[in-house]
């Protein structure tokens, strides 16, 4: 029962079963695309089923999608320790985010049934829906959905590329949009006793680090979006206006861009905890090389642990735009402002991850997640949570990610020794 073996022993395992959900997992074009309550998600979830019954494990699918399949425990009583991930992907994304948290659980189980092992409480593995903001512009939608904080204002959201509201993609997917924004939660959150999400890190730290590849999370930033922002100006000749008569949205962005990076510079400088993207900027569809852009559509991410870091930036956000209007002028307009929440992992479990790492003889090291993930929303309704990392290379959220599955091995024998050590 020692975590070595099942580091040995179900290696095999782990690679066979991330290699059968690439290969209906591939984008025509390049990467991976899952998208969430699509077609290709559905897959997973029914490939995870499968397998599941084969394993005699109990399974079980709430209204909005999510699967949970539990391996019983002695005292079916006691409230169950949860861990697993999301089964979707970015569009042309990389394969592990998310998936690897889902084999991590799928390999914990399937050892727990090869030496025989019966934990004191239910171990229940949860496959979350739609994790990823990428098709619709939100994130989290099926834990959000099983904790009763969707939104109908969520659910019209549309689709990145096709005429499709997030409500009309869950209908497609055979569940109804209407239980998607009940209140109350899907599940009794009193029955988690302790939620540990194993996730790739998304970033160079652990991967930089040749003795730790293994993470233990401390907290999750959360965030403030704008899906679709817009400048209006007034398209023109390029040759034949003057500076002084322009009213150029790209010039009025592009000055917001470099005094927010100032801006943003100096927080980091003072302490702040803060990350700040523009992942999107378009011009119109009108747009040439002769013509003086009247249009800018972009989005806005900002990043933080702290809520109060969130509220403050994006407030500096809005005065540089005020201020860049009134210089250049043109207009801003602000879409929606979406809000996830920043959560602070249990500390209790934080510190049982780190030793079970220990324990198991893997070096891990702690370390803070810039990007969102599940585990933030069931913190913030106080579920106790926590995060295990492993190294990846290549970052994330592009089809280039890359995971040395020997790495992955390490951190699933963190994970099964902290589920299997949970009562002793």
């Amino acid at each position: 029962m020692t975590g070595q073996r099942l580091r040995e022993g179900a290696k095999a395992f782990a690679q066979t079963t991330f290699d059968e959900i690439r290969a209906f997992s591939k984008d025509p074009v390049i990467g991976i695309s899952r998208q969430g309550y699509s077609e290709t998600e559905n897959k997973v979830r029914a490939y995870i089923r499968a397998w599941a019954e084969k394993l005699d494990l109990e399974v079980k699918v709430d209204r909005c999608g999510n699967l949970f399949v539990t391996l019983p425990g002695k005292n079916r009583e006691l409230p169950c320790y949860m861990t697993g991930s999301h089964g979707d992907s970015v569009p042309q994304g990389g394969h592990y985010d998310g998936l690897a948290g889902v084999v991590a659980g799928m390999t914990v189980l399937y050892w727990m049934r090869k030496i025989g092992f019966t934990p004191k409480r239910d171990v229940t593995l949860v496959v979350f829906r739609m994790e990823e903001s990428s098709w619709f512009g939100k994130a989290y939608v099926g834990s959000l959905a099983m904790t009763g904080q969707l939104t109908q204002a969520d659910l019209d959201l549309k689709h990145r590329d096709k005429d499709q509201t997030l409500a009309q993609a869950v209908e497609e997917a055979g569940f109804d949009p209407k239980d998607m924004i009940r209140t109350d939660t899907s599940i009794d959150l009193k029955r988690i006793a302790a939620f540990t999400e194993l996730h790739i890190e998304q970033g160079p730290t652990l991967d930089s680090d040749e003795t730790h590849r293994v993470g233990i999370v401390t907290g999750i930033r959360g965030n403030f979006r704008h899906k679709a922002c817009m400048c209006l100006g007034q398209t023109a000749h390029s040759g034949a206006v003057d500076r002084q008569y322009r009213h150029d949205a790209v010039m009025a962005v592009a000055s917001v861009l470099g005094n927010i990076d100032r801006h943003w510079q100096e927080w980091l400088a003072r302490g702040k905890d803060l990350v700040f993207t523009m992942g999107v900027f378009k011009t119109a569809a009108s747009a040439a090389i002769a013509i003086i852009p009247g249009e800018v559509t972009f989005a806005i991410d900002i990043r933080s642990l702290s809520r109060e870091t969130l509220e403050q930036f994006h407030a500096l956000l809005e005065a540089e735009c005020a201020v860049a209007a009134a210089d250049r002028g043109v207009k801003f307009e602000f879409d929606r402002l979406l809000v996830c929440e920043p959560a602070k992992l249990d500390a209790k479990l934080i510190d049982h991850l780190a030793k079970s790492a220990q324990k198991a003889g893997i070096p891990a090291r702690y370390i803070p997640s810039g990007a969102g993930h599940d585990a933030a929303v069931l913190s913030n309704m106080g579920v106790p949570a926590s995060m295990i990392f492993v190294a990846n290379q290549d970052g994330s959220h592009n089809p280039h990610e890359k995971m040395k599955i020997e790495d992955f091995m390490l951190g699933a024998e963190v994970l099964f020794t902290a589920i299997a050590d949970y009562d002793k």
